[in-house]
């Protein structure tokens, strides 16, 4: 199941929404439950982020309180991994331009939307969040091994200028070990 969060000042668009949304669909036809808030006030929807975490954000460009790039820059300083879509009725580069580079959004898409489309985009953003967050994981994991790889190199380096040879081993021609390289 993936929260999804909502922000629209306009209550109609909310629904709209809700009503896109309520039945979607992977590629092999498997519905994907969504447990979705709507708010038509950016700063409620903020106060939510707080206490619950969301797997995407879809939210309008133009509300009263705030855009939707500063409300996505609030956003993204609570849940980083969240990922962040704008609608917007309007074609504002310099709007485009900052959700780009500051709210480093997901996709930006146009009211009226394509219901496919959105839907189509939803996926692909969870796609790519589950993605990123196997990455850093993996990443993870890779750092760890390499602390203990580190300290196992380090160990070995002491008992080498303690004892020197003691970690070199000689493999004679049919595997046996020689005791003397001579």
């Amino acid at each position: 199941m993936y929260s999804l969060l909502l922000v629209d000042d306009e209550p109609n668009i909310l629904k709209s929404l809700r009503r896109t949304l309520n039945r979607l669909e992977d590629e092999q036809g498997q519905l994907i439950q969504l447990d979705i808030d709507s708010f038509d006030d950016p700063m409620e929807a903020l106060k939510a982020a707080e206490t619950k975490s969301y797997a995407a954000v879809i939210s309008d460009y133009r509300m009263p309180q705030m855009n939707g790039v500063e409300f996505l820059l609030f956003f993204k300083t609570k849940q980083p991994d969240a990922v962040r879509i704008i609608l917007s009725g309007f074609s504002d580069i310099e709007g485009m331009i900052a959700a780009i580079n500051e709210a480093q959004i997901f996709r930006f898409l146009a009211k009226p939307w394509h219901e496919d489309e959105l839907r189509y985009t939803l996926l692909q953003g969870f796609a790519t969040r589950r993605l990123l967050i196997e990455n850093r994981q993996l990443a993870d994991t890779v750092r760890k091994e390499r602390e203990l790889i580190n300290k196992h190199e380090a160990l070995l380096a002491k008992l080498e200028a303690e004892s020197p040879g003691i970690t070199k081993v000689h493999w004679g021609p049919n595997g046996e070990i020689l005791l003397d390289e001579d």
